[in-house]
């Protein structure tokens, strides 16, 4: 692992338990045990670290999402991988984090912004249109304007304003969307298909359990 990677993973292990904003460049020194001058050879400053860390777990996302989206199976399958894939996702993510980010880092904030309109919301159309062609997803629906409200549903489940932490579960709030929007699009095929992939899902967690 290159000195860059390991600063930036350094600080994603800070940021993902305390937020971005409650940590220093001196905690994240300290936490890598290197000085912070060491630091500052790579990065100018916080806010650059930040958007060198966007970028980073941005391009694994977009791999990950590629990888899904190239897979020669049903347009079900490839909605359950992706919602299983947003599931490793938000399960290590700190809400917190996503609300410092908008905050106090516009230009990370902008790079996400410009990640869900320019891969997300395409991706997802594209998945949609494919879904119709096989006939499981439901033909009278528009993907461009579907894609974009559930895109933009994941960033209003972290809004505390509408969403408060200390009464809901980020994750149980994500799921509730992914689990309305995947039995909103299907037709009765589609319906059928999700809810056998579904079981073999369940089967599966409890083999491992």
């Amino acid at each position: 692992m290159s000195q860059t990677d390991r600063i930036l993973t350094g600080s994603l292990d800070l940021f993902l338990k305390a937020g971005i904003k409650a940590v220093t460049m001196d905690d994240i020194a300290k936490h890598l045990g290197v000085s912070k001058k060491t630091i500052y050879q790579f990065f100018g400053d916080k806010n650059e670290l930040v958007s060198a860390l966007m970028r980073r777990e941005m391009d694994k996302d977009v791999k990950e999402m590629e990888e899904i989206m190239a897979a020669p199976v049903d347009v079900i399958e490839q909605l359950l991988k992706m919602m299983t894939c947003a599931e490793e996702i938000l399960s290590r993510a700190n809400p917190i984090l996503m609300h410092d980010m908008q905050k106090y880092h516009p230009d990370a904030w902008g790079l996400f912004q410009e990640f869900k309109a320019n891969v997300m919301i395409g991706m997802l159309e594209n998945l949609l249109s494919k879904g119709k062609e096989q006939g499981y997803i439901r033909p009278e629906l528009n993907e461009r304007i579907i894609a974009r409200m559930r895109v933009n549903q994941v960033e209003m489940g972290f809004n505390a304003d509408i969403f408060p932490f200390n009464e809901f579960s980020p994750w149980t709030v994500q799921y509730q969307f992914i689990e309305h929007f995947n039995y909103g699009i299907c037709t009765m095929e589609g319906y059928k298909l999700l809810e056998k992939y579904k079981n073999v899902i369940k089967q599966d967690h409890k083999l491992l359990t």
